[in-house]
């Protein structure tokens, strides 16, 4: 899990984490199909998926002049450990509140 603080830093971004969610709903997408995910240039894009990249949350594969990315599924297979992992501890926890506010 040493990669989860830059997988959410990287996602800490609206740009970037949209940029995810349309990747998750539609798959493989070019860089040129995911300008319409935010009011941003072409060059803020690319700028936000090399972060995104270089954090490991997508990949990038060249087909002739198209940069194609998708969503790592390591990357999604870490955050959501770390979300089951921490999952419990909060459903226990809200349990012991409920118990004890009863009690009250």
């Amino acid at each position: 899990m040493t990669n989860l603080p830059t997988h959410f830093a990287a996602l800490g971004d609206p740009t970037r984490l949209a940029i995810v969610e349309r990747l998750l709903a539609e798959g493989e997408l070019s860089a040129g199909d995911l300008q319409g995910v935010a009011d941003v240039s072409p060059p803020a894009i690319s700028r936000h998926l090399k972060v995104l990249r270089e954090a490991g949350v997508v990949t990038r594969r060249i087909d002739a002049q198209r940069r194609i990315y998708r969503v790592a599924p390591e990357a999604m297979r870490t955050i959501g450990d770390w979300m089951m992992n921490h999952r419990d501890f909060w459903e226990t926890s809200i349990d012991r509140l409920a118990i004890a506010l009863g009690e009250a």
